[in-house]
C-alpha cells in the first residue's frame, strides 16, 4: 500500500495494488474516485481536494491504527 500526494494538483492517491489489468474509474463523489478491476478488486482511491480531506480529523498527521491490537503510528503530512 502506498499513499502519494501531488501538491501541484492537490490530489492524493492511496494505491492498494499495482495495476496489472485495465481498471475502471468510478466517481464516488466530487472529491473521490475509485479504480476497480473487472473482478471488483479495488486498485486505488483518488482523493481530490486532498488537503481538506486528509486534514479534517487529525490535523497534519496521517494516523494508522490497528483496531485489534491498539497499535498506532502517525506520519506528518507534507501537505501545505
Amino acid at each position: 500500500m502506498k499513499l502519494t500526494y501531488d501538491p501541484r494538483h492537490n490530489i492524493a492517491y492511496l494505491r492498494l495494488h499495482t495495476k496489472s489489468a485495465e481498471v475502471e474509474t468510478i466517481r464516488v463523489s466530487d472529491e473521490v474516485n475509485i479504480d476497480l478491476a473487472p473482478d471488483g478488486t479495488v486498485y486505488g482511491i483518488e482523493l481530490l481536494n486532498a488537503n481538506a480531506q486528509l486534514r479534517q480529523e487529525d490535523g497534519d498527521r496521517l494516523v494508522m491504527l490497528n483496531e485489534v491490537t491498539g497499535e498506532r503510528a502517525e506520519v506528518k503530512l507534507p501537505l501545505s
